[in-house]
């Protein structure tokens, strides 16, 4: 192992012979300079593993070299090195970078301190340079996870996004207009799950969904689907800011279209009305509320259909771990659905 390169910074020439002496007795290899301005030079055009700076120097004092020296591109670690023992001195290094100080001596206990200061020194810089390392290691390979998982997210949305062109291509083919409805609900799933996707890999977060976003552009597909200048609905949204993990806001996702669509379906008729989703937060549940003003359910029943919407709707809430209650005193249906936040 090649022994450390240390620069010595000091103006006393017999001092310089003896520090370079003594060092190189405890496995340093020392290359000297006679003040600030040939140590900075010196530091400039070559490497060095380790600088020891004098204080009390003419025309560029230590604490000036030290902040010459910091100013380098890669500055080597620098010991300071005084002849005072005032703390002051010592204090104004460290603030201005200095890895270490040593009050200067005379005998060998002063070089057997120097040397201890530089082992350490040199020891800590070589783990802070090796954490160094491996933090930028790590920041490069989760930035190569998150843009596979982009690419994945991607993916996943082109997939369904055909899956639902093939189904309506396929309902478009049907004479059975049961047939027909039947793929369209499940297009209109499809489509609540693959916009999570497409939230995920435009945003520079993919591991969780901004549900403002995702609910507007949820509920804008689905007043594309329901509502017509025959039965016109008019879907308004009011949201907290939220963030939900991509599996949450997916079976949340589905709950507000299975609710929305049944609101459509059966609370006007062919009549004109509204439904209003809400999501709100709070310190670790959101509540999220949908709501109408049509005819109700009758005498407590289930909302209508075919039953599997409701069996998705009660699936989902389980996967959220939630609670969905529909209140009675309302004048249409109102769905309020509770769950924790992650």
């Amino acid at each position: 192992m090649a022994e450390p390169r240390v620069l010595y910074i000091d103006d006393d020439a017999g001092l310089r012979r003896l520090a370079g002496r003594a060092l190189e007795r405890r496995g340093f290899a020392v290359t000297p300079a006679d003040g600030g301005a040939a140590g900075l030079a010196l530091a400039t055009a070559e490497r060095f593993d380790l600088v020891a700076v004098d204080h009390y120097m003419p025309e560029m004092n230590g604490l000036e070299t030290l902040e010459r020296l910091r100013a380098l591109p890669e500055p080597p670690p620098v010991v300071y090195v005084t002849g005072s023992d005032e703390g002051r001195i010592a204090v104004a290094a460290l603030k201005a970078g200095a890895a270490d100080y040593v009050v200067k001596t005379v005998g060998d206990d002063f070089y057997d301190l120097l040397g201890a200061s530089f082992a350490s020194v040199l020891e800590r810089t070589t783990l802070e340079r090796a954490k160094t390392a491996v933090e930028a290691d790590l920041r490069a390979s989760n930035a190569r996870l998150e843009a596979l998982l982009g690419e994945v997210n991607h993916r996943v949305a082109n997939s369904l996004q055909m899956v639902s062109a093939i189904i309506r291509l396929q309902a478009g083919a049907l004479a059975d207009a049961g047939a027909r409805d039947a793929l369209a609900d499940t297009q209109r799933r499809i489509d609540a799950i693959a916009q999570v996707h497409r939230r995920l890999y435009t945003s520079s977060d993919v591991e969780s969904v901004e549900m403002q976003g995702y609910l507007a552009a949820l509920i804008d597909e689905l007043a594309g689907t329901w509502s017509s200048d025959a039965a016109p609905r008019r879907l308004s949204l009011a949201a907290d800011p939220v963030r939900l993990p991509p599996d949450r806001a997916v079976s949340l996702g589905v709950i507000v279209s299975e609710l929305v669509s049944n609101a459509c379906k059966y609370a006007y008729g062919a009549a004109a009305g509204e439904v209003r989703v809400a999501l709100k937060a709070g310190d670790a549940y959101f509540t999220m509320t949908v709501e109408d003003d049509g005819r109700g359910l009758i005498d407590g029943a289930a909302p209508q259909g075919t039953g599997l919407g409701t069996k998705l709707i009660r699936a989902m809430t389980q996967s959220l771990g939630g609670t969905l209650a529909y209140d009675t005193d309302h004048q249409g249906v109102r769905a309020v659905l509770t769950a924790a936040m992650g």
